[in-house]
């Protein structure tokens, strides 16, 4: 995409960051926008500002909900991940945030981009699946089972619709995502954490769930992919790891790399969980010429890495 002004919002969270490290460091002309207050861990946020400003990256803030969206829609690529994450954390009082994030924002950007049409991908979620007994594929009746789920279906909607009005937009449903810089809520990194310092972190659920763990570094390389190549407006791509884990594997995966077992502590599983995600690839492959190269023992390792060096800072 030489030449090309992209827009990445979210820029400060998980994948955002290293999203816009990437197209940076390709020499793109990136405008990195985050709303301040809206991310999960405003001390992780606040890292990954500092990680991209060392990299010559300013992040700009933005409400998607309350700003003015018009200098966001002058882009030739909108990469959309801004959003409230998490199934847990979408219930009770967190559910007309999530759907203010997720929905309200999704449909104010696409208003914004109506004109101009730039080329728009929005970053979905697995979730949307519900429960899979098999590799879910891309036209699978979908059957959201949180208030988070819900919301990323309903976005899609909304793209769907943008996209049947003219404008090249494309969903990418990420599965599982893992690696430096992960969200301190999420599994691997409380677990990574409870190991370094003999704590115990809590393990939602009997462990048994199952996941196409989906390296960041990857999820990171098929987004660019699907903005740069000619996608046919609509189109929906897993973007996910073929192969499903337990997080009891996981977790001794841990344990092997780090020579010492993460302790957990049980707790119910959250309303809307599912027991297994699972990613059928193909469509990715065929569209993207791209598959999760990354196992799960190196991604592992790298975001082990990164957590030491933390401790050591």
């Amino acid at each position: 995409m030489p030449g090309v002004r992209v827009v990445v919002t979210g820029a400060a969270g998980f994948i955002g960051s290293h999203l816009v490290l990437a197209l940076a460091g390709a020499g793109h002309d990136v405008l990195a926008v985050d709303a301040p207050g809206r991310n999960a861990s405003e001390a992780a946020a606040a890292e990954n500002r500092a990680v991209l400003s060392r990299a010559g990256v300013t992040v700009t803030e933005c409400d998607l909900v309350t700003d003015d969206l018009v200098p966001l829609a002058e882009a030739d690529v909108v990469l959309h991940l801004a959003g409230r994450p998490g199934v847990r954390a979408s219930w009770g009082p967190g559910e007309a945030l999530t759907y203010r994030e997720n929905v309200t924002a999704t449909g104010r950007l696409l208003t914004a981009c109506a004109r101009r049409r730039p080329r728009f991908v929005l970053a979905s979620s697995s979730s949307v699946y519900g429960e899979a007994a098999h590799p879910s594929g891309e036209d699978d009746r979908l059957e959201p089972r949180s208030p988070y789920a819900g919301s990323k279906a309903e976005a899609e909607r909304l793209v769907h619709r943008a996209a049947a009005e003219g404008m090249p937009a494309v969903v990418l449903r990420y599965f599982s995502v893992y690696g430096p810089r992960q969200r301190p809520d999420m599994a691997f990194h409380r677990f990574i954490e409870a190991a370094l310092a003999g704590s115990p972190a809590p393990l939602y659920g009997d462990g048994g769930q199952r996941r196409s763990f989906t390296f960041v570094g990857d999820v990171v390389d098929a987004t660019i992919r699907a903005a740069r190549l000619p996608l046919p407006a609509g189109t929906v791509l897993n973007v996910g790891h073929p192969r499903t884990v337990s997080l009891h594997e996981a977790l001794d995966r841990i344990g092997s790399l780090l020579g010492t077992p993460s302790p957990t502590v049980p707790k119910d599983a959250a309303p809307g969980d599912v027991a297994c995600t699972w990613a059928g690839t193909g469509r990715a492959r065929e569209l993207l010429g791209w598959t999760a190269r990354t196992g799960l023992d190196d991604g592992l390792a790298r975001q082990i890495a990164w957590h030491r060096e933390r401790v050591r800072v």
